[in-house]
């Protein structure tokens, strides 16, 4: 998922391939898309972008004619106008030939120049949105990198809140006191502290002041370390810097932004800087569980005593990671297929179960079995079948009668 370094990595990228562009004519949304409309056309703009957290907002600047009586054609934009994105999943941007649109682009903005280019917000699993004439939303804080001062004020000032009764690494995620972080930044953050994930927010965070002590007196710190002085005081120093949560929600971010592009220039979409920066999020040897979100929480060590009673500890598993990090499809496709084939193969051992006879045994169906064939019903007549009756009762009496006879001759003759 985009987190605030890949949005701020989004906002260099529209700026630096936009840088001089001119772009004509409406905003063109896709069929599919359920975000609103853009009210936007006209001949000539420019597009800027700049990032704040987890938002990242264009504007569409209208070029003014040097003609001075030249009016605004009818239903043309003459003010600039401002679009707020928030990328979901699986939101980026890419500037492409027109033949080369990505198939999920939901937001399209054409250049002017021939051939034409087109400025794309693609969203493969659509999470994402934007909002025209849109602010940053007032819900969320200020910017974890770009607003340091003011991020760690507002954390700092509302320890109290019931928020920070929940786990570190949930707090971590809320967005109204943490913008721009997000799972693997979470995971790093606190795997550097050594910060058990499952303690409390409040406990992790106490102690630490409004004002970052480092960042204030860093040119004595540094004459300090410049100066000489004893090898005890050099490690304070550096304890000092490493030891602050609220400080390293702010250098880590950067720590990316520093890395690179990381996927957002199609020319060197390399993620190997990246892959090898990560010490915790999803690296072999790690622990993962869930946390009372939902969300997979990766650390080493004990989880802490806020850790989910039903959730398991588990090690990460070696991960291959595909050059397109944005497209989360194609793992679900291939377990989908792999799911399929499972069932397919059950179906046809149940039927080759169910359809082998026994030993010694034929098996047939119902339908397989011959009829019977029923003798014909004649109706008689009820005198006729009543003394054929009559007649059959008589004779089986004569019968019983005679071979009484014929058992007591042959007594009597045995007797003599």
């Amino acid at each position: 998922m985009p987190e605030g370094p890949e949005l701020h990595l989004a906002s260099l990228y529209v700026n630096k391939m936009c840088d001089g562009v001119v772009f004509t004519g409406p905003v063109r949304k896709s069929e599919v898309s359920k975000s609103p409309d853009v009210p936007f056309t006209c001949e000539a703009y420019r597009i800027t972008a700049a990032s704040r957290g987890k938002e990242v907002k264009l504007t569409l600047t209208p070029i003014k004619s040097d003609a001075p009586k030249q009016r605004v054609k009818a239903g043309q934009a003459d003010q600039p106008m401002d679009i707020v994105f928030r990328f979901g999943m699986s939101g980026y941007f890419r500037f492409t030939s027109e033949d080369e649109v990505p198939k999920h682009a939901h937001l399209r903005f054409h250049s002017k120049e021939k051939p034409c280019r087109v400025l794309s917000f693609v969203d493969t699993r659509r999470f994402g949105s934007w909002q025209p004439n849109g602010t940053w939303q007032p819900v969320r804080g200020p910017c974890i990198m770009f607003d340091y001062k003011s991020f760690r004020e507002n954390v700092v000032s509302h320890l109290s809140d019931r928020a920070f009764d929940r786990p570190i690494c949930e707090v971590l995620l809320n967005q109204k006191y943490f913008n721009g972080i997000g799972n693997y930044l979470r995971a790093e953050i606190l795997y550097r502290l050594n910060i058990p994930p499952f303690v409390s927010a409040r406990t992790a965070l106490e102690g630490l002041d409004s004002e970052d002590v480092y960042e204030s007196d860093k040119h004595v710190k540094q004459e300090i370390e410049h100066s000489k002085t004893s090898d005890t005081t050099k490690r304070k120093v550096v304890k000092e810097e490493m030891g602050d949560l609220l400080r390293l929600c702010h250098t880590v971010p950067l720590e990316v932004v520093h890395l690179g592009g990381k996927g957002y220039d199609p020319e060197k979409a390399d993620y190997s800087d990246f892959k090898a920066w990560l010490k915790c999020y999803y690296v072999d040897g790690m622990k993962s569980i869930r946390d009372h979100n939902g969300r997979t929480m990766w650390f080493t060590g004990d989880p802490g005593p806020m850790a989910p009673k039903d959730s398991k500890s588990k090690k990460a598993k070696k991960r291959t990671k595909t050059d397109d990090d944005h497209d989360y499809t194609n793992k679900k496709k291939l377990a989908r297929s792999r799911s399929e084939g499972t069932a397919k193969k059950k179906e046809v051992k149940k039927e080759i179960v169910t359809n082998t006879p026994k030993k010694d045994k034929v098996v047939c169906s119902k339908e397989a079995r011959p009829k019977r064939i029923q003798p014909a019903k004649v109706n008689r007549p009820r005198r006729e079948i009543s003394s054929t009756a009559r007649s059959r009762k008589s004779s089986s009496v004569e019968s019983t009668e005679g071979s009484q006879r014929r058992s007591s001759r042959v007594t009597r003759q045995s007797s003599k």
